[in-house]
């Protein structure tokens, strides 16, 4: 599987340049939407276009070596347990 390393580039351009990138100043700066970045920022397995991922780099001042990486398998979620609920049950009231 493929993944995009976004916020560890975003963290890498900080150490270089010493300017803290967003979201915000990514969309900004790349022409995509900012709703766009989160995604590949945030959903693992998230495949943008070639076209977005040499904007990001651009910016960033990375290669697309630098973020992206395959993984063999995706990372599996915990499904949350599941919370038993207590039954009412129904008692007749004597008259």
């Amino acid at each position: 599987m493929l993944v995009v390393k976004l916020r560890e580039a975003m963290e890498a351009y900080r150490r270089r340049t010493g300017v803290r990138v967003t979201y915000t100043t990514l969309a900004e700066r790349t022409g995509i939407s900012e709703s766009m970045i989160r995604k590949i920022g945030g959903i693992i397995g998230y495949h943008p276009t070639l076209e977005d991922i040499e904007k990001l780099c651009v910016v960033l001042g990375v290669t697309p070596g630098d973020l992206l990486e395959v993984i063999p398998e995706p990372p599996k979620l915990k499904a949350s347990p599941k919370r038993k609920r207590k039954r009412k049950t129904a008692t007749k009231k004597k008259k």
